[in-house]
């Protein structure tokens, strides 16, 4: 090996680079010290730490490499930055750990709390500000951390950030609501002009993530993206948080507006308007549900069923449940489309009512699997003893084709007060399933019955090779049913497989 510095680091780069880890401890005991630099002036930590190689940064800074370095030909490089930048949370917290300067700032100003929030990495976010990085350092452009986030749309960052007290909600909650009505691609695709010149050809991409879409506009040249710019679509939810935590009550309209503008009630749009207006608990709210559940837009009676679901519940009051659950009845006798049926049986479970069994189980056949789940989901705890066709519905539900159905339905039918035969034998032909998290509910309702079947699968359940996850929770839980007292102390006793 030669002796050459630039050469030694050379080769510890090109290992770092390649991922090969024997290799970087042959040199690091080689006698390579783990700060050698390429020829760029490139350190092995920043490699490591850019490239999302956190076994080898954890090596690097175990030789004695510093985490707050800089890299680079002008050495204005942070590996924290180059982690940060592109979402390496692992790294991160590695990296800090060790020691790395939370707030430290590279070339340009940038520090890595700016670039986790630039490009909307909200799990980066959350380690930065865990290990003590300012959430209201300006960045570069002299802006706070909370308003850069609002113009990019990602809740998720904007609800990390203001739960470390983020300064500047004002300025944000405006460039939240300037964005709420702009077409992002379009927006994008002017932007890109404005960078490059007009008359490129780009490409979109829209992406499910972080509660929305984040549409990517990227510019080819030759067919080949070389370069691009991307925005998240979440800003109607990011002024609906901004409002509630600085006490601004947009009107009920304006916020089912903003969850209607997408049509998706899995969105962040959707389901922060939802929790703001539940939690008003007024009589404007109220009747804006109810009008809501009576339009004749699908969508809109489903939003209407989810404030009504849970509206004003606080410490146990339930102020509007006995005049919301006649409504929500009658809605789900009426409603026909998969969205406000799946909104509404949902609404009818949280109001936990048994009067509402005949609407619930009427929906248990329905074609649509996210509404049969609602129906499970409703289910669980509501189906007093003796109700036959309740318990029929359960299991009819616990053997439904899709693992996402047996799941709540297996758990429903495992805590129903029922201990017939019929019950027994639904959940014993759930013990095999292939999903495990069903099979562990169904060994639990046995146990619950005090039926023997129960104990084998708890125990491969236990002694699997997941030390973790909802099976093994559920398995656990259900050791108190057995009463066998050997058995009880053989499953308390059994340990996960290791390979």
């Amino acid at each position: 090996m030669t002796s050459d510095p630039t050469t030694r680091g050379q080769e510890l780069s090109e290992a770092v680079h390649s991922g090969d880890a024997d290799a970087v401890v042959r040199l690091l005991r080689a006698g390579v010290p783990a700060e050698a630099a390429d020829a760029e002036g490139r350190t092995a930590l920043h490699l490591a730490a850019s490239g999302d190689d956190p076994a080898i940064v954890r090596l690097l800074l175990a030789a004695g490499a510093d985490p707050g370095r800089g890299s680079g030909e002008d050495g204005d490089e942070l590996p924290l930055c180059g982690a940060a930048c592109w979402g390496r949370t692992e790294v991160v917290r590695a990296l800090l750990a060790a020691g790395a300067p939370a707030d430290q700032k590279e070339g340009g100003g940038f520090t890595a709390l700016t670039w986790a929030v630039l490009n909307g990495f909200a799990d980066t976010v959350a380690a930065l500000l865990e290990y003590g990085a300012d959430p209201s350092l300006p960045g570069p452009s002299g802006e706070p951390p909370l308003v850069t986030a609002a113009r990019r749309g990602s809740p998720s960052v904007v609800r990390a950030l203001l739960a470390h007290g983020a300064a500047g909600r004002r300025e944000a909650l405006a460039e939240a609501r300037r964005w709420i009505d702009v077409d992002p691609e379009q927006a994008l695709r002017e932007s890109i002009a404005e960078t490059w010149g007009p008359g490129h050809e780009t490409v979109t991409r829209r992406v499910e993530e972080d509660g929305g879409v984040t549409v990517v506009v990227e510019l080819l040249r030759d067919g080949v993206p070389r370069g691009g710019q991307e925005r998240q679509t979440g800003h109607a939810a990011v002024a609906t948080l901004l409002e509630a935590v600085s006490g601004v009550a947009a009107p009920p309209e304006t916020l089912a507006g903003r969850a209607l503008r997408w049509g998706a009630p899995e969105r962040d749009d959707w389901t922060e308007a939802v929790a703001a207006l539940r939690g008003r608990g007024d009589e404007e709210t109220f009747r804006a549900a109810v009008a809501w559940c009576a339009s004749d837009d699908p969508l809109r009676q489903a939003f209407g069923a989810d404030v009504l679901a849970r509206l004003g519940f606080s410490g146990g009051r339930r102020p509007f449940a006995a005049r919301a659950l006649p409504l929500l009845r009658e809605l789900a006798r009426e409603a026909v489309d998969a969205e406000p049926v799946s909104a509404v049986v949902g609404a009818l479970g949280d109001q936990g009512d048994p009067a509402a069994l005949p609407e619930l189980l009427r929906h248990a056949g329905h074609p649509d699997p996210a509404v049969r789940r609602r129906v499970a989901l409703a289910l669980t705890g509501l189906v007093p003893e003796g109700h036959d066709e309740g318990v029929r519905a359960l299991m009819a539900l616990s053997g439904d084709r899709e693992a996402r159905v047996r799941v709540p339905a297996t758990r429903a039918l495992a805590e129903a007060p029922d201990a017939s035969s019929a019950v027994r034998e639904a959940l014993a032909a759930r013990l095999d399933d292939p999903d495990g998290d069903t099979a562990a509910e169904a060994a639990r309702g046995l146990a619950r019955r005090q039926d023997v079947r129960a104990v084998d699968v708890l125990e491969r359940i236990l002694g699997g090779p997941q030390p973790d996850g909802p099976a093994r929770a559920v398995a656990l839980a259900a050791l108190e049913h057995v009463r066998d007292e050997s058995a009880r102390r053989r499953l308390e006793h059994t340990l996960p497989r290791r390979r």
